[in-house]
């Protein structure tokens, strides 16, 4: 059998922990919790250590940097600094 000149491309789906919405991997921002560095931000999503996604939406951001929602998903304690470095990291809102 030949195969279809076009196939579709398998595209990975990763959930927002706080929203819960589906999206692919790419659109999201992997946080990662790192036996040795802590919590930090992944921009490749390939580091080492238990992953957790947030979607691009300040709010849920602010969520999950002020909520557990990160502690739970990442079987961890954030600690201050840590919450701080996401706040600084997080998505502002569009100025209008």
């Amino acid at each position: 059998m030949a195969k279809s000149a076009k196939q579709r491309r398998h595209v990975p789906q990763r959930t927002c922990v706080v929203c819960r919405t589906v999206m692919p991997k790419r659109a999201l921002v992997r946080i990662v919790a790192t036996p040795d560095e802590g919590v930090l931000i992944d921009p490749t999503g390939k580091r080492a250590g238990r992953g957790a996604y947030l979607c691009g939406a300040p709010a849920c951001w602010e969520r999950a940097v002020t909520t557990d929602v990160l502690n739970h998903a990442l079987r961890t304690t954030l600690s201050d600094a840590e919450r701080e470095r996401l706040r600084d990291a997080a998505p502002q809102p569009d100025a209008v």
